[in-house]
């Protein structure tokens, strides 16, 4: 699977390697794991990401820096890799200009529809995450290389992007790699779990109480809602990277097949849209400048709020 993108990448002395933008376990724990790949086989190695690391995740940074760039350090590099994403526009703006630099472009993702601008690429939609597509390049190369910082790197991204291993994207491949991980990490699945998920600061409690008075339900109580407002952050004193894992308490609700959470972001609404049913949240996404997988999603509505709700779930329900 990565043997032209091994043979290739590793021909470059100097490597940019990028994670998306509102970065989460996954992307973070991919860039981390790839970079230190790289630095391990010869590679001189920068990560960089355009927003601020979520507060629960700055811990791998002891394993790999991640700074934000700047156009004048990108000229410097031989070649770039994104991870957990294959659209450039994902990563920023710096990111997109990548494509006029002339310079290779590599990517390992696991989003379906990649553009058609990479040098070398592994794209596997079925994969449960990209830090599972990352395992797999260390396995193919030389499993050896998997130590702890690396193997809890890519575990993070396992856990946060399966729902603790929840999701039916799980596969048995998943699971051996997650055992593999924690024998050669010489770690215990608390160690990381305690770190992103039993750390919340009490304004998140606060916030996700002020949330979970808005969920409503749709179409017989087949799809659920649940809003936050930039009412709600400036009273709890919270940020965007707060909202984390809240879309999960609408979909958990008896009988919903899907959801969507609403957060009004500056003059737009994020939309953050999963399923757990074969209502196809990429689709729906794409319908509002968005995309993702089937069972999870996210998009853009200009707002305001009532209106989003209204077009979101009515484009939503006719997959019902």
């Amino acid at each position: 699977m990565f043997k032209d993108f091994i043979s290739e990448i590793l021909t470059h002395k100097k490597v940019a390697v990028f994670s998306h933008l509102r970065p989460d376990g996954d992307c973070l724990g991919s860039q981390v794991a790839l970079s230190l790949w790289l630095q391990k086989n010869g590679v001189e190695v920068t990560a960089f990401n355009e927003h601020d690391i979520p507060e629960n995740m700055k811990w791998l940074e002891k394993f790999f820096p991640i700074s934000k760039p700047s156009q004048d350090q990108l000229q410097n590099f031989d070649a770039f890799a994104v991870v957990d994403g294959n659209a450039l526009h994902r990563f920023g703006e710096l990111a997109e200009s990548l494509e006029s630099a002339g310079k290779p472009i590599f990517m390992i993702d696991h989003h379906p529809d990649p553009d058609d601008i990479f040098e070398e690429f592994v794209s596997v939609v079925s994969a449960s995450s990209t830090c599972e597509l990352i395992y797999k390049l260390y396995a193919e190369h030389d499993a050896e290389q998997i130590d702890e910082e690396a193997a809890k790197a890519m575990y993070l991204g396992l856990v946060t992007d399966t729902g603790s291993f929840q999701f039916d994207s799980v596969k048995p491949a998943t699971m051996h790699a997650a055992a593999d991980l924690l024998e050669r990490g010489n770690f215990t699945p608390n160690e990381i779990t305690e770190r992103i998920y039993a750390s919340r600061p009490l304004r998140q409690l606060k916030l996700l109480s002020l949330a979970l008075e808005t969920i409503q339900l749709h179409a017989n109580g087949q799809v659920s809602t649940i809003a936050i407002t930039q009412e709600m952050f400036d009273k709890t004193g919270c940020t965007n990277e707060d909202t984390e894992g809240f879309v999960q308490y609408p979909l958990s609700i008896e009988g919903v097949k899907a959801c969507v959470l609403f957060r009004e972001d500056g003059d737009r609404i994020k939309l953050s849209l999963r399923s757990q049913s074969d209502i196809d949240v990429n689709k729906w996404a794409r319908k509002f400048n968005g995309g993702g997988h089937q069972k999870a999603a996210g998009a853009w509505h200009e707002g305001p709020l009532d209106k989003a709700i209204k077009e979101v779930i009515g484009a939503g329900t006719e997959q019902l």
